[in-house]
């Protein structure tokens, strides 16, 4: 898959695409249905399956204020996009000219013009433009005007009728339900990031971690995970980890931090990917290492079971 960072002065070789329209943060269930109809129109029209979306993530642009949200990376993204059999993704640069366009403009210089595609799908939600002013009848509208054709998937809800969305994403692991997080995904919520040092207090208490910063990921519920890891080199290693502030110690920023099983390697620097499988329990304070030794000991029982029946 070819990742495009911009849409001006594009070769022919990355326009004609039929392509999928979006922020698709998380590629959700719900974002892979509108995908799959992008993939329709291109091999009607033999034409390259494309995915237009942006970075920053435009609630980033808008609420450069506002507390982390996001489901996954830029990268992760691009990891997520071939299996569903996507050739290019334009990663497209949220900044003020974007923001600033209208709605007609963006689909006259963005998708007609600077990317040239044959068919753009969108949800039924899809909103675009200066003032979120653009919907999807408007799309269509502006395609007939332009040369192309235009689609529009449904709403998708679950068998309980919830709509399978980011927000429905958001509340579930706010809720610590996993399983529903990886239902609406399609799979587990995985939180990336590079091992920082730490104090290293567990390494004293026989439980050395990796820790990890959040970023600008969303927090889920605090407290502490059954997990799996994947290594640089490809392996995955079960594990459990606490993610927040840790009470006992009030960290001023959320870490991630991951105990291994039958790990021994040093890690600083390297990135990780933990998927966050089962949420075991809520933060809590202990009186003293001992108290904290004995349910720590516990947590990893509890995570052992969960990631067998997983």
């Amino acid at each position: 898959m070819q990742v495009v960072g911009d849409w001006r002065e594009l070769p022919d070789a990355l326009k004609g695409a039929a392509v999928a329209v979006g922020a698709f943060d998380g590629v959700h269930r719900g974002h892979q249905a509108v995908i799959a109809s992008a993939r329709e129109a291109a091999e009607r029209l033999g034409a390259p399956l494309g995915v237009v979306s942006f970075d920053p993530h435009p609630r980033r642009w808008f609420q450069k204020d506002a507390a982390p949200f996001r489901l996954m990376t830029a990268d992760q993204m691009g990891e997520a996009l071939p299996p569903l059999g996507v050739d290019i993704l334009y990663l497209l640069p949220f900044d003020a000219e974007m923001a600033g366009m209208t709605d007609a403009a963006f689909a006259e210089r963005v998708l007609a013009d600077g990317l040239g595609v044959r068919h753009a799908a969108v949800g039924f939600d899809f909103t675009f433009g200066k003032g979120r002013s653009g919907s999807p009848e408007a799309l269509r509208a502006y395609g007939e005007r332009l040369g192309f054709t235009v689609s529009v998937v449904d709403r998708l809800d679950d068998a309980d009728g919830l709509k399978l969305s980011s927000s429905a994403v958001r509340e579930a692991l706010k809720a610590g339900d996993m399983a529903r997080a990886a239902a609406i995904l399609g799979r587990p919520f995985a939180i990336r990031g590079t091992v920082i040092h730490g104090d290293k207090r567990g390494r004293t208490i026989g439980v050395p971690t990796a820790n990890i910063e959040m970023g600008d990921y969303m927090r889920p519920a605090y407290g502490v995970y059954a997990t799996r890891s994947r290594l640089p080199d490809g392996r995955v290693i079960d594990g459990v980890a606490s993610l927040g502030v840790r009470p006992m110690y009030a960290l001023d920023t959320p870490l991630l931090e991951v105990w291994l099983f039958d790990f021994d390697e040093d890690l600083y620097g390297r990135t990780l990917d933990t998927q966050l499988i089962g949420w075991l329990r809520g933060e809590e304070t202990f009186d003293g290492l001992d108290a904290l030794k004995t349910q720590i000991a516990a947590d990893a029982v509890a995570a052992r079971a969960v990631l067998k029946r997983s």
